[in-house]
């Protein structure tokens, strides 16, 4: 099982929702390097390691960890994700302000593709996206690309 994996499994709790939920926080860190595969590429990259997902900062891991911060920034919520990185107690957030700090378009396509309600997904998000950051950011900071394939 890889980083990612090992972060989701020990973060999102049990229960019918937890797969969905899992799908959901993949999808949502992961984004930018699935929809990048629609746009052409301007040169060839290098292949990443298998075992993993692209780490650099245009996609994959990292790309999407990035992201986040600035989407939780600009939404004012910088000293809530800040709080999950960082070391020490996270900071709570609620369905609603997390929902306002996604954006009701990357709420409705998340819940679609885990196939579950809005509010069920913002739910789960709500509470499991903080343990997921803290243990994706163990070093209280975002993870380099060497060290997340150190792992």
């Amino acid at each position: 099982m890889g980083f990612f994996d090992d972060a989701v499994r020990d973060a999102v709790p049990g229960g019918s929702l937890a797969k969905p939920i899992a799908i959901a926080i993949g999808a949502l860190l992961l984004k930018n390097m699935l929809t990048r595969k629609a746009e052409p590429e301007p040169e060839p990259a290098p292949a990443p390691s298998p075992s993993l997902p692209p780490l650099g900062g245009d996609g994959g891991l990292l790309g999407g960890l990035g992201d986040l911060v600035s989407k939780f920034e600009r939404a004012g919520q910088g000293g809530t994700i800040g709080s999950w990185i960082g070391s020490g107690q996270n900071q709570s957030i609620q369905p609603g302000q997390l929902g306002s700090t996604l954006g009701q378009t990357t709420i409705s396509d998340l819940a679609r593709q885990a196939g579950v309600s809005e509010q069920d997904l913002l739910n789960g998000l709500a509470q499991a996206l903080p343990g997921v950051i803290d243990k994706l950011t163990p070093r209280g900071r975002l993870p380099t690309a060497d060290e997340l394939t150190a792992r």
